[in-house]
């Protein structure tokens, strides 16, 4: 492929709801523009950006790819992302790479939940935007009703650039508000020229005012032109887009039919128009030898850096680490040096990803995204630069997973190879986690949602073909007393020779420290157990409270006191104290009210003020309480709640369903509590050959 400066290159996100045209709009520009011979189609499960089997499967993207569109003489990179809520890290590390987006709306359904959070994506990277309306020749698909549900929404800077043109409710052409023509559609989204239809006036002065209006503003001059009654020309009309586009103030809509190809072809001669190259953008790092802000700026002249925004891992095609090129000229050959693992790196061969294919490609200039296989050391959010001149940029911000199961190989002996996969996958997938949970004896898995975490155990039986099993995760409860006892325990066993003797007496209380196991004390007095037994009484107690004697869960806050017994001055031994320790703590444990405690979590839930008084009837019902509800200004109210861990398994997806996919959530965890007494029933019950078998 040929080599692009810095000016030639847009690099452009596709976001939007899931199932509201992504794909099937890139596919259309990869056939236009020659990059495929036949245009794929996803229910035939041969679209160049889903080549995943789990893609083709599904029939939704799950990762995001990469497609170069060459047009005209401009390269225009292509990221195509998944709109479901559960690969929104796929959309997160595409955004940071990308100068702008194109968000696409379904004209059948309209604005979804996924198209604000594409916004909301938006407003974070500061990206120049543009909307488009898809699927145009669907029956009941509504331009008008996208356009005024968006300036509700976001006011006065949305600008149709486009009108659709209907006729016997067909979808045959459009006019362009800023020339006034209008279009008709012929063959592969080619057109020629048509009458404007009456219909279509009233709204078309209406449109093109808010055009003009955008417009007076970029200058005193055009104010003042504006205010006189003049006209603009399309070209100052346009460039005025360019540059109010450029600066987030204006956001036009344009839309089409991308399976008929129709507003393709506009849609990549906006891009190319409106869209900045990226010596537009800034970027900038730290120079970690001087510890100064390095404006880097895609700036070709400046030292060679570079981000890795993206890690593709397959069995089948290797690693790949996808860049953006921040300054400089990346060269096959090259030697980098990875600053955030302080290793130096050989480039052998530099790539560019069309969808899963990669091309080879002699050097990348600041601004182009492309891609450098085999760099084993190096992860998504490293940079890359010179040791002469080593620039740290910002690491790619993903969404925290929060959605967990308990995960076990489904084989005997592929616990290992489970957890290679597993640590090849986290490699590529930021928002995914493995996790040894040891205290409770579990493996975890940790998604943004149940499907992602679905989808990542049947990747592993596809592309790793290790398979396991995913079940509800236990529960960390823990064990403490309420009250206080008095006991003694006496170990004596004779069996010829020497035999065993320990004997101890001791007071159990609640320490008050739920952080704490126990804390031990001794206050015997005139020698009834030996100083040189004291540790051997506290390692009995040390390994008592590994496993408490109600549920064999971890003990907390517990005060053991040994103030009395006896010894024999042969048959005593640290064995036969620590035996007589670990009798006396099982027997005072039970004596002194035993309880259960269970994990609480502070949760914050973010959501549309009209779906509060839902959220906090099903916090209730899972014995949440709601400590108070602050709004975020942005039409949402953020509930914060104290709720117990166990009753958050399920949450993500009751909350979609609640929401419509608009609710967030996040928590840690904030402390131990009592369970209530019919949970502790139920736990002490399901546990109850756990502790025989710690009797026996």
């Amino acid at each position: 492929m040929k080599v692009y400066t810095t000016d030639r290159i847009r690099n452009v996100v596709i976001l939007g709801h899931g199932g509201s045209g992504k794909t099937s709009l890139v596919e259309a520009m990869a056939y236009l523009s020659g990059v495929t011979s036949r245009m794929g189609s996803i229910s035939e499960g041969n679209t160049v950006s889903d080549y995943d089997k789990e893609e083709i499967k599904r029939k939704f993207s799950i990762n995001t790819t990469v497609m170069p569109i060459i047009w005209g003489d401009i390269k225009v990179n292509v990221l195509d992302t998944p709109g479901y809520f559960d690969f929104v890290g796929e959309a997160e590390e595409a955004a940071a790479a990308a100068d702008a987006a194109v968000i696409v709306i379904n004209g059948k359904n309209g604005v979804e939940v996924g198209t604000q959070k594409a916004w909301e994506l938006c407003e974070k990277y500061k990206l120049p935007r543009m909307f488009f309306v898809s699927n145009m020749d669907v029956d009941n698909a509504s331009f008008r009703q996208v356009v005024e549900d968006l300036t509700e929404l976001y006011g006065k800077k949305i600008a149709p650039i486009h009108l659709p043109i209907r006729e016997n409710e067909k979808f045959v052409g459009y006019v362009n508000v800023v020339r006034q023509e209008g279009r008709r559609w012929l063959e592969k989204g080619e057109k020629e020229p048509c009458d404007i239809p009456d219909y279509s006036m009233e709204y078309l002065e209406k449109y093109r005012e808010n055009l003009l209006e955008a417009v007076a503003e970029t200058s005193e001059e055009f104010m003042d032109r504006y205010f006189a009654g003049e006209t603009f020309s399309p070209a100052e009309i346009m460039a005025a887009l360019t540059m109010n586009v450029d600066e987030c103030s204006i956001v036009p809509v344009a839309m089409g039919s991308p399976v008929n190809f129709q507003g393709v072809i506009n849609l990549l001669d906006d891009i190319v128009q409106y869209f900045p190259s990226p010596d537009k953008r800034t970027i900038a790092g730290i120079n970690m030898k001087t510890s100064e802000i390095y404006e880097a700026n895609y700036d070709f002249a400046k030292a060679k850096s570079a981000f890795v925004f993206k890690t593709i891992v397959d069995p089948f095609i290797g690693k790949y680490s996808l860049v953006k090129v921040a300054s400089g000229v990346i060269k096959n050959d090259d030697l980098l040096y990875n600053v955030n693992r302080d290793e130096e790196v050989k480039l052998n061969k530099l790539y560019v990803m069309e969808g899963s294919k990669p091309i080879e490609v002699p050097e990348l200039h600041a601004g182009d995204i492309g891609a450098i296989g085999k760099l084993n050391v190096t992860r998504t959010g490293d940079t890359l630069a010179t040791k002469n001149t080593p620039i740290q940029y910002a690491g790619v911000d993903t969404s925290t997973p929060y959605t967990y199961k308990r995960y076990f190989a489904k084989n005997k002996g592929e616990e290992d190879k489970v957890a290679q996969a597993l640590a090849k996958m986290m490699l590529e997938d930021l928002t995914m986690k493995a996790v040894n949970d040891a205290e409770n004896r579990q493996t975890l898995i940790y998604g943004m949602g149940d499907q992602h975490i679905d989808i990542i155990a049947s990747k592993l039986l596809s592309k790793y073909k290790v398979e396991i099993e995913l079940a509800r995760p236990k529960v960390a409860f823990r064990e403490t007393i309420r009250k206080n006892s008095d006991v003694e325990a006496k170990y004596k066993k004779q069996s010829g020779g020497h035999g065993q003797y320990g004997h101890v007496k001791m007071r159990f209380a609640n320490s008050g420290d739920m952080e704490t196991p126990y804390v031990f004390e001794q206050v015997v007095v005139g020698g009834a157990v030996p100083k040189n037994y004291f540790p051997a009484v506290e390692k009995g107690i040390q390994e008592s409270v590994q496993r408490g004697p109600l549920a064999a869960y971890p003990v907390v806050g517990v005060k053991a006191t040994l103030y009395d017994g006896s010894y024999h001055p042969v048959d005593s031994s640290e064995m036969a104290f620590k035996t007589a320790a670990i009798q006396a703590f099982k027997k005072g444990f039970m004596e002194a009210s035993p309880v259960l405690l269970e994990p609480i979590a502070s949760l914050k839930v973010t959501v549309p003020d009209k779906f509060t008084g839902d959220v906090m009837g099903d916090l209730n019902k899972r014995r949440g309480r709601v400590l108070g509800m602050n709004p975020d200004h942005k039409g949402n109210q953020i509930i914060e709640a104290d709720i117990p861990m166990m009753e958050l398994y399920g949450y993500s997806t009751q909350l979609r369903s609640m929401t419509g996919g608009s609710g967030n959530f996040a928590y840690e965890f904030a402390r131990y509590e009592q369970a209530p007494s019919d949970i502790q029933a139920k736990e002490v019950e399901a546990r109850a050959s756990k502790v025989k078998s710690m009797e026996e």
